[in-house]
């Protein structure tokens, strides 16, 4: 019986010594749940499907001999096609087409854009008797225009109350230039110093370069963002005036 005994102790021992010593604990790998990504509803976002812009607008180039004063301005309208990523729903790209018109204003010049010379004059007029001067005239160029952005927002579902950011380029063709002004006019025929006022309208597209590129850029909070214009084609065409490049910054809203 001894014997036995000792036999099943051998027999057990020898069955624990067979694991060799030092060996690495064996462990099951944990498993991972792939994350998937958040889903957005974008059916019905509003991003800007349409644009107002009101904006402060000026000329590059513009030399000293040409007096502009007061506010001078830009206002645009677009209506505008949203086209989210599908990878990356924060991202998408926009293409419209719209209507976008500048508003020069000067001070007793006056842009002849109906002369007959070979270039575009700004004739000044002084307000001694015998003469006529301009006063509050105003230039307006409108263009039938094409934007295209690139466009990103913070919350792709929640753009009307989120951060957005846009870069993109428009393509214009002018539908009209002209001016619109107030003559003066003193005579001393009959009566001294005797006044005639009226207002002179006048529309030409012979000076200007019909065709312009503009690269734009906006930034914001929801439907309200501020917007920069910079017009990369020269205004008037070469050879007929100084190289103006307009550039305007304002205020844009957006909806829909």
């Amino acid at each position: 019986m001894l014997s036995a005994f000792c036999l099943t102790a051998y027999g057990i021992n020898a069955q624990v010594d067979t694991i060799p010593p030092n060996t690495p604990e064996l462990r099951v790998p944990e498993t991972t749940v792939p994350k998937t990504k958040k889903k957005y509803d974008l059916s019905k976002r509003p991003n800007d499907h349409f644009l107002l812009q009101l904006g402060y607008t000026q000329w590059m180039g513009k030399p000293d001999s040409i007096d502009t004063k007061g506010f001078s301005r830009s206002i645009n309208g677009y209506f505008m096609f949203d086209f989210p990523f599908k990878t990356t729903p924060q991202l998408s790209a926009a293409i419209g087409l719209g209507l976008g018109s500048d508003h020069i204003v000067f001070d007793r010049d006056y842009p002849d854009v109906k002369g007959q010379t070979n270039t575009l004059r700004f004739n000044y007029r002084t307000t001694s008797p015998d003469t006529t001067f301009f006063k509050k005239t105003k230039l307006a160029t409108t263009y039938l225009e094409a934007p295209v952005e690139l466009r990103y927002v913070a919350k792709p579902d929640q753009s009307d109350k989120s951060f957005k950011l846009a870069l993109g380029v428009k393509v214009g063709t002018m539908l009209k230039g002209g001016t619109r002004a107030r003559k003066l006019m003193y005579l001393t025929q009959g009566k001294e110093n005797q006044r005639n006022d009226y207002l002179l309208k006048e529309a030409s597209k012979k000076y200007f370069n019909t065709t312009r590129i503009v690269g734009t850029g906006r930034i914001g909070f929801g439907h309200f963002t501020l917007f920069g214009n910079y017009q990369f084609t020269n205004l008037l065409k070469d050879g007929v005036g100084p190289e103006l490049r307009p550039f305007t910054v304002g205020l844009s809203i957006g909806g829909l």
